[in-house]
């Protein structure tokens, strides 16, 4: 059954595939260049692979959808029936991509509704969820809308990287360039807040970065119901143990996401990244 509101999201929303289909929602990729080769998200080049185009001194770079690709979007969903569309994206502080969004909108056969989910990860990926299960709950476009902004606000979302070079290259930096003076006697950890990447701890070792990461996603969590997910570039190990001791550890979780981040992100984090959102339910 279709939902009369479609739900449309970006391919930095790293959701599972089987998760995309059982909910019907429609993904449009960012665009990732390599040494002169561009491609979709999720398609050709992995993650780790483009990451490590910048160890190699490779040019890589990423870029948001075309106007066009959303337009063509909303007017399949158009085609489809829906009545209108929800649009929920990453951070505009961190792509144009809203833009896009926004400016397809316009001329968009149905309503469209653009979000900016001040994220990216599964950080964008759990309102897009929301959205889309309000959609097939038959809400209408407000109600829809509304789900997703409710469950951004509930939503953080912290990551380790092995290095802020990466970061840095790519011009994603933002607060957390404040760290850079004492970067090779650190290791970050690092949140998104207010759509931007800013420096939430420095931790002298590895281990006891991971450590604390862990502490503090079992602080987020409390004894509320949530949802989580541990996201990894090129780090199945460290994802595998962490979401391990969540499992152990959050008394309330309910859905427990593991995997790797695409190409996109990839491309700003680096080898060895990990992060983890903590979501709370609604009651």
């Amino acid at each position: 059954m279709t939902a009369a509101v479609a739900v449309v999201t970006d391919s930095t929303a790293y959701l599972p595939d089987e998760l995309v289909a059982a909910h019907g929602v429609t993904v449009v990729p960012l665009q990732v260049g390599v040494g002169g080769e561009t491609f979709e998200e999720g398609l050709g080049r992995t993650a780790a692979e483009v990451a490590h185009g910048f160890r190699d001194w490779r040019p890589v770079t990423t870029s948001r959808p075309s106007p066009e690709s959303f337009a063509d979007a909303f007017r399949k969903a158009a085609e489809s029936g829906a009545s209108g569309v929800v649009s929920v994206h990453l951070s505009a502080e961190m792509s144009g991509t809203v833009e896009s969004a926004r400016l397809a909108a316009k001329e968009a056969p149905i309503p469209v509704r653009v979000v900016d989910s001040r994220s990216l990860g599964m950080g964008l990926g759990f309102s897009v969820l929301a959205a889309a299960r309000a959609a097939i709950a038959g809400g209408d476009l407000d109600a829809v809308a509304d789900a997703a902004v409710r469950r951004i606000r509930a939503t953080r979302s912290l990551f380790y990287v092995d290095t802020l070079e990466h970061l840095r290259r790519g011009g994603r930096i933002g607060a957390a360039a404040t760290l850079l003076g004492s970067a090779l006697m650190i290791k970050p950890l690092l949140r998104i807040a207010d759509g931007r990447i800013a420096p939430l701890e420095k931790v002298r070792t590895t281990s006891r970065a991971l450590a604390r990461l862990e502490e503090l996603a079992v602080e987020l969590a409390g004894d509320r119901p949530v949802d989580a997910a541990v996201q990894h570039l090129a780090a199945p190990v460290r994802a595998a143990a962490l979401a391990g001791h969540l499992r152990e550890r959050i008394p309330q979780l309910h859905d427990l996401y593991v995997g790797e981040v695409g190409p996109v992100i990839g491309a700003h984090v680096g080898p060895g990244m990990l992060g983890v959102v903590v979501s709370r339910r609604e009651q």
